[in-house]
């Protein structure tokens, strides 16, 4: 075969065959198939879009690249991925829960980049914990619990782990092919029967709009479709925070919050929401499990398996406390209308919750919490959040940002 033709023939809007898209995965992987001319190729795409059955053809070759699971008959294998948002903690409790009905969870995620978080960043504020084991381990850790929660290793998917890099120096991110065929690659990887997608969409997605979110879901689902996997996809907006807690140890102390039956009532919706899509079992007794224990417990086995102390998760606060924390006083009494999430988020990665560039490190210790939702009423003097920062100019900007976030109307 011959690149410069295929990359001419997408540029045209032509389909290309799967051994054909096959056949350029390979290569570029190999290092056959140069830097530019897979950008020129992603390019194309962006412009003229892909079939379900090419971006199908197009997930299989990057999951073909690398490693991925093999499972013993039994126990369904399921899992969850979300397309990121502010505050979004499900993940923590979603994955032992639904271990704890019976299924096996493989949950690899990612790190957060911009202002979205990452499931890996929240799980390293425990001390200890360890998300870089390999597919040994992994297995071994699944066997044993029904449930792993882990990065994306050098063997895993690399061919979407080099093509993201050069989509990200080439402005070819926002193209639901290839948006989806980098999340599904990794999900399909992990030799799943059953998947929920949380397709989010607002000020605090990637998504802006719920049109480009269900353009996205349901090009996801039909690769799922098309590979053989039952997709289901749940649209949510995420236009305000998931939860009171933005920031990485903030938000394990509020999954755990969720794991004991408590927390917020929105995050503990969205968590059974997802759930019982996969789960086998009714809304009803996945309550239960967070209501008794079981999935908490299932939750401490996890963190000791991987390299944690279950003892240390009631003092994370204590462990990651910030030296300035500040209640924001509401200056008027009123109705809570609207939390921007994209603004939270913003302000949580310049308090230095996430990260701008990949290479960068996050401060487990740092963001909000107690932030009020919309539909509350609050009188004038009532803390409306609580910033946590390294300095009192961090967190004067972040008040700043906080009170432009939260709208208020007439009670």
């Amino acid at each position: 075969m011959h690149v410069p033709t295929l990359i001419a023939r997408k540029r045209e809007g032509e389909t290309l065959s799967p051994s054909e898209i096959g056949w350029l995965v390979d290569g570029y992987v190999r290092g056959d198939v140069e830097d530019y001319q897979m950008s020129a190729f992603a390019m194309a795409v962006f412009f003229k879009g892909m079939t379900a059955a090419e971006t199908a053809a197009l997930t299989l070759a990057m999951m073909r690249s690398g490693d991925v699971f093999q499972h013993p008959l039994g126990a369904p294998v399921v899992d969850k991925h979300s397309t990121g948002g502010i505050g979004d903690k499900v993940s923590l409790i979603l994955a032992p829960l639904v271990a704890c009905a019976g299924c096996r969870v493989p949950m690899v995620s990612g790190r957060g980049l911009g202002i979205t978080g990452g499931t890996l960043d929240k799980l390293e504020s425990i001390p200890g914990f360890r998300v870089g084991i390999g597919m040994d381990e992994a297995a071994e850790i699944l066997a044993e619990l029904g449930v792993v929660m882990m990065g994306q290793t050098d063997r895993f998917c690399p061919a979407d782990r080099k093509l993201y890099a050069l989509r990200d120096v080439t402005g070819t991110v926002p193209s639901i092919p290839l948006i989806t065929a980098s999340i599904m690659s990794k999900k399909m990887a992990e030799s799943l029967e059953r998947l929920v997608l949380d397709v989010k969409y607002g000020s605090g997605a990637f998504m802006k709009t719920r049109a480009d979110a269900e353009l996205l879901a349901e090009g996801m689902v039909a690769v799922g479709k098309e590979m053989g996997v039952e997709v289901f996809a749940v649209i949510n907006p995420m236009s305000e925070p998931t939860g009171r807690a933005v920031g990485n140890a903030l938000e394990v102390i509020e999954a755990l919050e969720c794991l004991d039956g408590g927390g917020p009532e929105d995050l503990r919706k969205v968590v059974l929401d997802l759930s019982e899509t996969i789960a086998g079992l009714p809304r009803a007794a996945l309550a239960a499990m967070l209501d008794d224990g079981t999935a908490r417990r299932k939750f401490d086995e996890l963190v000791r398996r991987q390299g944690g102390n279950p003892d240390d998760l009631p003092r994370l606060a204590e462990i990651h406390k910030a030296p300035v924390i500040r209640e924001v006083k509401a200056l008027s009494s009123g109705k809570i209308l609207a939390v921007d999430a994209g603004i939270i988020g913003q302000a949580s990665l310049e308090l230095g919750a996430g990260r701008a560039k990949a290479e960068d490190s996050v401060d487990f210790a740092v963001g909000f919490d107690r932030l009020v939702k919309s539909g509350e009423n609050i009188s004038q003097g009532d803390s409306i959040a609580r910033i946590h920062a390294r300095s009192e100019q961090a967190a004067d900007r972040a008040e700043v940002a906080c009170r432009s976030a939260v709208a208020f109307g007439a009670v």
